[in-house]
C-alpha cells in the first residue's frame, strides 16, 4: 500500500490486531501451561512441544512466506493465514490429548506466519501484558468449565472479525516483482533445525532411543548440504532463502548473534518463571500473570522513548539495554536464592520492569543497527533472515533450557526442586545475555536508522513468541 493511498490508516488496525494475536498466543500459553499440564496430563516434553511448536511452524513458513506474498498477493496470504489461525485456535481449545494440542499449535503457528508487515513496540508491549494478565484471568475464571481452553477460544471471534475487516480494507494489488522461490533451501533449513531441536526436547523423556540419536547426528550434514546448495544457487544467479553473502557485513553477523541469544533467553525464561510462580510458589494463574505486567509496562515505555535514543546513539542503546537485563537477572537470581519459598512476587516487580526496559532498548534498535553495513538492495532479505532467526532462537531456548529445567525438577516435584530448576534457568540465561553483550560490542557504533514500517518485522515470540 503506497504512502499516498488514503486507506492505509484504515487498514492499520487490521495489521496491528493480527500482530497482537500472534504475540498474545505466545504469552497466554505460557501462563496457561500449568493448567494444560494438569488437565490433559502432558509430560514435560509434550508441554515444550505445545509452547515451541507454534514458534517453530511460524519460523518455518516465515522463511518463504514473504516471497509467496510477493507472488500471489499479501492480501490473499493474510486472509488465508488468519483463517487457518482461527480454525487452529478452535482445534487447540477442543484438544482432548497432548498429541491433538501439539498438532493444532503447529498449524496455528503455520497460519500466523502470514504477516510480513511491521510490528510496533506498543503493540508488542500491550500483547505481552494482555497475554499474561488476561490469560491468567481466563484460566481462573473457568467460564463454562472450559478452563485453559478459553485462552484459545477467545481467538475465534477476534479472528473472524479480523478476516472480515481485512477483506474489506486490505488492498488487492500485487507486488510488481515476481521473486523466485527456493523450496529446497526452505525445506533444508527447516529440516536441519528440526532434526536438532526435536531430539533436544524429547530425548530425556524418551530415554534417547536410537531414532532420536540418528536425528541429532543427521542435523549437521543436512545443515552443511543446505548451505552448500544455497551458495551454489547464489553463484548461478538464483535467490536463496539464506543469502550467505550477508555474513560478510559485520553489522549483520554481530546483529544475528545478538538477535539469536536475546530471543533464546527470553523464550526460555518465561516458561520457567511461570511454572515456578504457579507450581513452585502456589500462585494462581491470574496472580502469576500480574507478576509479568511490569515487564510489559517497561517494554511499552521504552518502545515509545527508544526512537530518538537510537537515532542519537545507535548500537550503544542495544549494549546499554543488555546491561540492564543482565543486572535485573542477577538481582532476580540473588533474590530467589536467598528468599527460597518465601520469594515475594511484589519484590520481583522492579526486576521484571527492568527486564522490560532493557528489552525495549534492544528490540527496536536491533534491526536498524544490524543493517548498517548491508547493501540497500539486500536490506529486505537481511531483515527477513533476522526475523526468522528470532523464532528459531526462541524454539532453541525453550528446547535446551526447558530440558535443563525439567531435569533439575525431577520426580517427585517439590518446592525446593522448583527453586533449583528456576535458578539453573536464570544462570544459563545470564550466559545468553553475556554472549549478546559481547556480540553487541562488534556492532558499528555509528548512528543507526530506525527500521521503516515497510521493512520485514522484528518479531518477539516466541515463543514462544517473546519480547
Amino acid at each position: 500500500m503506497s504512502e499516498a493511498d488514503p486507506k492505509r490508516w484504515e487498514a492499520l488496525p487490521v495489521i496491528l490486531v493480527a500482530s497482537f494475536m500472534g504475540l498474545f498466543d505466545v504469552f497466554v500459553v505460557n501462563v496457561a501451561a500449568p493448567a494444560i499440564q494438569q488437565d490433559i496430563h502432558t509430560s514435560s516434553s509434550e508441554l515444550q512441544l505445545v509452547v515451541a511448536g507454534y514458534a517453530f511452524a511460524y519460523a518455518a513458513f516465515l522463511v518463504t512466506g514473504g516471497r509467496l506474498g510477493d507472488r500471489y498477493s499479501y492480501r490473499r496470504l493474510f486472509l488465508g493465514g488468519m483463517g487457518l489461525f482461527t480454525v487452529a485456535s478452535a482445534a487447540c481449545g477442543l484438544a482432548g490429548t497432548p498429541a491433538e494440542l501439539i498438532v493444532a499449535r503447529f498449524v496455528q503457528g503455520f497460519g500466523d506466519a502470514h504477516r510480513a508487515l511491521a510490528w510496533f513496540g506498543v503493540t508488542i508491549g500491550i500483547g505481552a501484558i494482555t497475554g499474561q494478565i488476561l490469560g491468567g484471568a481466563l484460566v481462573q475464571l473457568d467460564l463454562f468449565g472450559w478452563g485453559w481452553r478459553l485462552v484459545f477460544f477467545v481467538n475465534i471471534p477476534i479472528g473472524i472479525a479480523t478476516i472480515l475487516l481485512g477483506a474489506r480494507l486490505l488492498p488487492r494489488n500485487r507486488s510488481a516483482t515476481r521473486p523466485q522461490l527456493d523450496p529446497i533451501g526452505a525445506i533444508g533449513v527447516t529440516c536441519a533445525l528440526g532434526l536438532a531441536l526435536i531430539p533436544l526436547m524429547l530425548g530425556r523423556s524418551q530415554g534417547w532411543p536410537s531414532w532420536l540419536v540418528v536425528s541429532l547426528v543427521l542435523a549437521l550434514p543436512v545443515g552443511v548440504l543446505t548451505l552448500l546448495y544455497e551458495a551454489r544457487l547464489a553463484r548461478r544467479g538464483g535467490q536463496p532463502v539464506l543469502d550467505l553473502t550477508l555474513f560478510a557485513a559485520r553489522s549483520f553477523s554481530s546483529g544475528l548473534v545478538v538477535n539469536a541469544c536475546v530471543f533464546a533467553y527470553f523464550g526460555s525464561i518465561l516458561l520457567g518463571l511461570t511454572l515456578f510462580l504457579q507450581r513452585g510458589l502456589g500462585m494462581s494463574a491470574l496472580a502469576a500473570g500480574l507478576s509479568f505486567a511490569p515487564l510489559g509496562v517497561g517494554l511499552i515505555t521504552m518502545s515509545l522513548l527508544a526512537r530518538p535514543l537510537i537515532a542519537r546513539h545507535g548500537s550503544r542503546v542495544v549494549t546499554g539495554g543488555l546491561v540492564v537485563v543482565f543486572l535485573a537477572l542477577i538481582g532476580m537470581l540473588v533474590d530467589i536464592h536467598l528468599s527460597g519459598t518465601a520469594t515475594d512476587p511484589a519484590r520481583l516487580a522492579p526486576l521484571f520492569l527492568a527486564i522490560g526496559i532493557g528489552n525495549g532498548c534492544v528490540v527496536p534498535a536491533l534491526i536498524g543497527v544490524s543493517l548498517t553495513d548491508v547493501l540497500p538492495q539486500k536490506a529486505g532479505a537481511a531483515a527477513g533472515t533476522l526475523a526468522t532467526s528470532q523464532q528459531f532462537a526462541t524454539v532453541a531456548g525453550i528446547a535446551v533450557l526447558s530440558e535443563i529445567f525439567f531435569a533439575a525438577l525431577g520426580q517427585p516435584t517439590t518446592e525446593q526442586n522448583y527453586l533449583t530448576a528456576v535458578q539453573y534457568v536464570l544462570l544459563l540465561d545470564l550466559g545468553f545475555v553475556v554472549a549478546s553483550f559481547v556480540a553487541s560490542l562488534f556492532l558499528p557504533r555509528l548512528r543507526a536508522t530506525v527500521p521503516s514500517r515497510a521493512q520485514p518485522p522484528v518479531e518477539p515470540v516466541a515463543a514462544t513468541e517473546s519480547a
